[in-house]
């Protein structure tokens, strides 16, 4: 069920956003609705893995205590010489 929502804005940012939306091929009620439901299932995504991520994770066998922050370290330093 949709429900109207008053908002207070400068009028040079909605004119932007107007644009915005225009050359998007959308509203700006569509823009504002998305943006409100990506930030609100943020909160509940973190922690969440994506494919890719979960088709790589095992896939290097380290060994115990490897320190990466130096290996990487060590690594931009020899390509900075």
């Amino acid at each position: 069920m949709d429900t109207k929502l008053t908002l207070k804005l400068e009028h040079s940012i909605i004119e932007k956003a107007k644009e915005y939306a225009r050359l998007h091929n959308t509203s700006l009620s569509g823009l504002i609705e998305n943006y409100l439901q990506k930030i609100t299932n943020d909160n509940e995504e973190k922690g969440q893995l994506t494919p890719l991520v979960k088709g790589l994770s095992g896939i290097i066998d380290l060994q115990e205590g490897f320190d990466y922050k130096n290996d990487y370290r060590d690594s931009l330093v020899n390509k900075y010489k």
